[in-house]
């Protein structure tokens, strides 16, 4: 299965009670690659904060979660969950966290 951007993936990892899922944040264009760039979609009870543009909450599987860019990493594309959501209608507001990230803004 290759996976494409903001698909969402039940988490594979020790932590799934926290962080049940992960979803895709690389371009298409690294589809080739053996690695996918992966952001936690967190609980949000456990999160803690309200539904903001550097951590948007969605809603997956009937789970409320929330997006922590502060937390990406990369995974073996193996090693991946089955997906079980696509947050591509969601692709502005995980670009602007994404952004926030990133952005100079503050220097």
């Amino acid at each position: 299965m290759i996976s494409d951007q903001l698909d969402v993936h039940r988490n594979p990892g020790r932590n799934k009670r926290v962080v049940p899922f992960v979803v895709v944040v690389q371009s298409n264009r690294f589809r080739g690659s053996a690695r996918r760039a992966v952001v936690p979609l967190v609980e949000a009870e456990a999160f803690g904060q309200a539904d903001s543009d550097i951590g948007p909450h969605f809603t997956v599987e009937d789970r409320q979660v929330v997006l922590d860019p502060l937390q990406i990493t990369n995974l073996p594309r193996d090693a991946l969950g089955p997906v079980v959501a696509s947050l591509v209608s969601e692709d502005t507001r995980i670009i602007n966290a994404m952004d926030a990230l990133l952005s100079r803004a503050w220097r």
